[in-house]
Order: structure tokens, then sequence, then C-alpha cells
């Protein structure tokens, strides 16, 4: 039998490969081993409580506690514990959620695909798209646009969408993976130039990409409402409106990542919808099933539905799926998420609550060291700068946001640092007292760290 370290820390250390960790903070800290949750909060193997500001990975909303949640998931695993969607066989589960989730879409009607992940059903969209492109006969149709700092997943194809640096150890992107300016008006606005005059830029961008690369080898174009995993980046004034014209002149189809946005983030229940577009398809995740089981789904809307339909009628099946697509337990999950969001007022706490967080962060914000405060709903992000007036950032070699994140550890609130940037997107069911405790802490720490750096 082989011989396994004592403490938590060390048996997270041996045996576990960290993704998205910054190991010398591991080195130093250690880990931070989870038992459970209460509400907002989670627990760990000493008993020490932390709010949870970053709600898991942007999807637990509901907290990590819900009895409702727990009980739709323990009453379908005694139904019918697991199957697939292959075959034309498919829980009846499957069946309701995929009624359901057409019902809150923006679509009249559509289709929906159930993958595992965000970035699965990122890459299935994909995949969709090169193959009906194929089928109506513009197999050159494969570009795929989106935009730097754009998160889209960790398979090869989401990662080649994903236009962050760090992929590049990776090998990708992949050859036909175009990342176009990042739409972050206070960062990459030029000296004089107004948020309309950007907004403007960023469309005549989109139009020179079209014509150079050509349009009949431009396969869809993907982007988030709200960028998340970029540092919660909120779109230009009408930047929606500016480019979504441009795609439709050149039969480009637009997709709406939702895995962050999508129920209930933005306050309302598509980010799209937030900011006032309409996608040919949505991805979705993460808030689906608000946490509680891994699932994703590509929801199509009616052209598009039409047109795979088209596609795959001379094949006679679409040649694509995973063994779990529309797994039962997450698809009476995910009926039982939705309906807690809508019906029991999570998404209309978030509507409450946002005011509150942002007037709260403002405060916060005040201070010499913060560039920006950004955001809307609950999602929002503060970047820190050594200089505010010509926005220069700290030195690299600091790892300013690793510090605050680490130090908020320390005093009992996890959020999540991005760049130069700390995000927080609590769960949807902050009280008055959670969200003053999130934003007292977050501020304690900002103090203690730029002092230190000063």
């Amino acid at each position: 039998m082989k011989d396994h370290p004592n403490s938590w820390d060390a048996r997270a250390k041996a045996h576990s490969l960290f993704g998205f960790t910054d190991l010398p903070s591991i080195e130093a800290r250690g880990t931070v081993v989870l038992t459970h949750g209460e509400g907002p909060y989670v627990v760990d193997t000493d008993g020490k409580r932390y709010l949870d500001a970053n709600s898991g990975l942007w999807n637990m909303v509901a907290g990590f506690d819900h009895a409702g949640l727990r009980e739709a998931a323990k009453a379908q695993y005694d139904r019918f514990p697991g199957y697939h969607a292959f075959f034309g066989r498919m829980s009846d589960q499957t069946v309701a959620l995929s009624e359901k989730l057409v019902e809150v879409s923006p679509f009249e009607t559509g289709r929906v695909f159930y993958t595992n992940s965000g970035s699965e059903a990122n890459e299935t969209m994909v995949k969709i798209l090169w193959m009906l492109h194929a089928a109506e006969g513009q197999p050159h149709r494969r570009k795929i646009l989106t935009r730097v700092n754009g998160y889209h997943g960790v398979s090869v194809v989401a990662a080649s969408m994903t236009g962050k640096p760090y992929n590049s150890v990776f090998g990708l992107p992949l050859e036909g993976f175009i990342h176009l300016t990042c739409p972050h008006y206070w960062r990459e606005g030029r000296a004089g130039e107004s948020e309309a005059d950007f907004t403007a830029r960023l469309a005549a961008e989109l139009e020179a990409v079209i014509a150079r690369e050509g349009a009949d080898t431009i396969a869809g174009f993907f982007a988030e409402p709200v960028m998340g995993a970029g540092g919660v980046i909120p779109p230009p004034a009408g930047y929606f409106q500016a480019i979504a014209p441009v795609l439709r002149k050149h039969g480009i189809p637009l997709v709406a990542d939702e895995v962050i946005c999508g129920f209930g983030r933005t306050g309302e229940i598509w980010g799209s919808q937030t900011y006032g577009f309409m996608p040919d398809a949505i991805i979705a995740s993460k808030a689906m099933t608000a946490g509680y089981f891994p699932m994703g789904a590509v929801i199509l809307g009616p052209d598009l539905s039409d047109r795979v339909e088209a596609a795959v009628a001379p094949m006679e099946e679409f040649p694509h799926g995973f063994t779990a697509s529309g797994h039962p337990v997450g698809c009476a999950v995910a009926l039982k998420a939705i309906d807690v969001i809508l019906n029991e007022g999570l998404m209309a706490q978030v509507r409450a609550g946002a005011g509150r967080m942002e007037a709260g962060l403002a405060e916060v914000a005040r201070h010499a060291n913060i560039g920006e405060l950004r955001g809307i709903g609950y999602m929002w992000a503060l970047e820190a700068v050594r200089d505010r007036a010509t926005k220069t950032p700290f030195e690299g070699h600091l790892s300013v946001s690793e510090r605050i994140a680490n130090t908020c550890t320390d005093l009992g609130l996890i959020c999540r640092p991005l760049g130069q940037s700390v995000v927080l997107c609590p769960p949807f069911i902050l009280t008055d007292a959670q969200m003053d405790e999130m934003i007292e802490k977050l501020d304690r720490a900002l103090n203690m760290v730029f002092a230190e750096l000063a």
C-alpha cells in the first residue's frame, strides 16, 4: 500500500495538478481544502468559513446548500440516475428542459443540444457552423472571429477562440481563429477618443477584417455580452448595435456566449437582453444548473435550427455527441435551477441588490490605486494601478491581484484575481449584511496590500 502524506494540504499537493492556480502562492501559503458550504459560505478542513464572492466559479448562484436543488437531484437519482441522448432515446427530463430553454430564450422557436461544459458547448457550436456551411456549398467558411481577452473555454477549439496569451504554451490558437480588439474603452480607447468613436472604430475594424479575410471564409462571430474571465468587461455603449448589422450584411452568425452572463447574472435572464441584441445562437452553462451538476447547452435560434436540420438530412444523422449529453439528473437539476432563479426571486434579488453592490464598491474604488470600477448586476471588477492618472499598472512581478485575493482569503473572503483586477461575482442569495461583509473585507484587504506596495 502506498504511503500518503498526512495533512490535507500535503495530500492535495502530492497528487493534484492545479489548473489556473498561482503556484508560488500554493508553495508559500498552501491549499484551501473545503468540506461543505452554508448559504454563500464555504468551510475548510480547519472549520474556517469564507464568504465566496466568486460563486464557486460564477455558477453557485443559489449558494452551496439549497434544499430544493439537492432534493431535485436526489429524486431524479432515485427515479432514473443516468442515460444518454443518442439513437432517438432520451429522458423525459431532457425533453422538458429543452422545452424550457427555448421558452426562456429570446427565440420564438429553436433546438437544444446538450454538453457537459461551456467549453464543449462552444466547441459543438463551431462544429455545427462548419457542418452547415459545408452542406450549403461553402466549405471554406471555417474562420471564427472572437475578441482579445474573450474567454470561451479550454478544449482545443474553445481555447483557440479564447483570446488569452497563455494558450500559446499549447501551440494555440489553431489557424483560422481571429481575435479582434478587446472592447474595453477604459484600456483600449485612444487619447481623445470618445466612447462612441471607440465603438465606431471597433465596428470599422470588424468590417475591415471581413474584407481582408473574405466573408465567404468566416463561419461565425462569438462574443460574451460581458467579458467574464477577461476581467468583467462590459461592452462600450452601442457596441452590439454597431457590429450586429455588419455581421448580418455578410451572413455571419452572431453567437452569444452566455456561459457566465446567462440566467440572471446581469439582472436579465440573458446578457444579450441586457445589451439589447438578438443572437443567432446562445451558449449556456454554469448557472443553468446553479452549479449543482456539470452541464452546458447550445441553443439554436430558428434560422440556424432550420439550416442544421437541412444540413443533416442527407447524412440522416448529426454525427456528434457526448456520453452524458442530456443527463437526466442534470436536466432535472437545471429545470429546478431555472425555476429557482426566475420564480423564487433570485434574479429579482440581483436587480434589487445590484445598486447596493455598485455603490459599496464605488466607495472602495475611491482608493488612489484603483483605476477603474466596471461591471453590471452581480459581476464587478476593480482594476489596480500604480498611477491612476496615467493608468500605469503595477509591475508584473508584484502579482498585485494575487496579493489582494490572498489577503481577502486570510480575512475570510474569496474573490478572484484576473490580471491586474480583482473580480467579485457573488451568489444571488446575499443578504444586505453579507453584501456589506464582502465589501468591508475587500476594502480592508486593499488597504493592507496597497500600504505594503506604497
